[in-house]
């Protein structure tokens, strides 16, 4: 599966619900099911600068691949940061750099955020990208 049909994956699923109450509480069920980072990632050089809640976000390369796993102290914060995970792990580095982030206005999650919570998803995804750009091949 692509990148963009992860996306539409997730643009189809979050369709199926017709209210934000209902949204919110999947992405609350996404977060539960985030495997959990291993204790020795949940540290000050993981956590995303930017966020209102804490988040650990850890990426190695396996097999020329960025594999990511990640944590939040807040519920939604954890489901968004899931929701992401579930789109961008296990990609190729360039695959990641080049992705669109469409699915997410396509969704509504960003307008639907307060100010703090637009801004550590933004953050989420700019570490991630950082991630993918550290692990690109060098020319």
């Amino acid at each position: 599966m692509t990148i963009e049909q992860a996306q539409q994956e997730v643009v189809d699923e979050f369709a199926l619900f017709s209210d934000w109450q209902d949204r919110y509480e999947h992405l609350i069920g996404l977060g539960k099911d985030l495997p959990l980072i291993a204790p020795a990632h949940k540290t000050e050089d993981n956590l995303v600068r930017g966020c209102q809640s804490r988040v650990w976000l850890h990426a190695k390369q396996e097999n020329n691949l960025v594999h990511f796993t990640a944590d939040s102290d807040a519920m939604i914060t954890k489901g968004i940061v899931a929701l992401l995970v579930r789109v961008y792990n296990d990609r190729p580095p360039q695959e990641i750099l080049s992705a669109s982030t469409a699915f997410i206005d396509r969704i509504g999650l960003r307008e639907h955020l307060s100010p703090n919570r637009a801004n550590g998803l933004s953050a989420m995804l700019d570490q991630m990208k950082r991630y993918a750009l550290a692990y690109s091949p060098r020319p």
